[in-house]
């Protein structure tokens, strides 16, 4: 049968799979040849929907031959076919829910660690780009002393960001198939913020490409031009 066909009684179909609804089933009506549900609004802590085992041995559903009985079979087909269609829209509409409430568990006090790390990082920045003027020159080893501090508290920042980064990585991974991308689910879960956050990758329970390996980059950039301009500015003019 073509999922796209409905072409039975409704009715019909309705009696077969009764036993079957579940309760967060709030409406199911046949809508352009599909039957469509509403659910009542999950939270993500309910068991997982699935299938009642005891459907698997009804009488009434069990498969017929079209050859045996052609109304029968396409009875049952669609009964079939409505029911697993439920509960494959209900599993998807639970594990957004799961997403965002796992999410909402482990992000925790992120939100406070990123603005400390922007704080860190903004304070390196300066530092970093005060080398370039004319006034760092008169105090050069005062001025790459407070970048050396600037280094070491960013990294020590972004450091505790990945904290909680790596759990909220590894639920993205886990989530990976849900329908919602990571932005959007965070977003649900009371952080529209995040969409700035560097949370890094938790692919299969490895975490990498953290901030503070982002950070640690940016800082052998910054220490390796600075050694090339003391190679340079210590080199005899000719």
């Amino acid at each position: 049968m073509s999922p796209t066909t409905f072409s039975v009684s409704f009715q019909q179909v309705l009696d077969r799979i009764t036993p079957y609804l579940p309760p967060y089933l709030r409406k199911i009506e046949p809508v352009h040849g599909r039957v469509r549900f509403e659910f009542a609004p999950f939270t993500g802590l309910e068991k997982e929907p699935a299938m009642p085992t005891s459907y698997y041995d009804d009488p009434r559903l069990t498969y017929v031959a079209e050859s045996q009985d052609a109304a029968e079979h396409r009875l049952r087909t669609v009964a079939r076919y409505v029911l697993g269609d439920l509960y494959e829209q209900a599993a998807r509409e639970w594990g957004c829910a799961a997403y965002v409430a796992e999410l909402r568990r482990v992000v925790r006090d992120a939100p406070d660690r990123w603005r400390a790390y922007e704080r860190e990082a903004k304070a390196l920045e300066a530092a970093y780009a005060y080398l370039r003027t004319p006034e760092a020159g008169r105090e050069w080893p005062a001025a790459i002393s407070r970048l050396v501090d600037a280094q070491d508290a960013t990294l020590a920042a972004a450091s505790a960001f990945d904290e909680r980064a790596i759990d909220i990585a590894y639920a993205h991974d886990k989530h990976l198939y849900a329908d919602l991308a990571h932005v959007d689910a965070l977003a649900k879960a009371g952080y529209p913020e995040a969409k700035d956050w560097h949370v890094g990758d938790g692919f299969r329970g490895h975490f990498r490409d953290g901030l503070a390996e982002k950070v640690a980059c940016l800082i052998e950039q910054q220490d390796a031009h600075l050694a090339k301009v003391g190679r340079l500015a210590g080199a005899p003019t000719t």
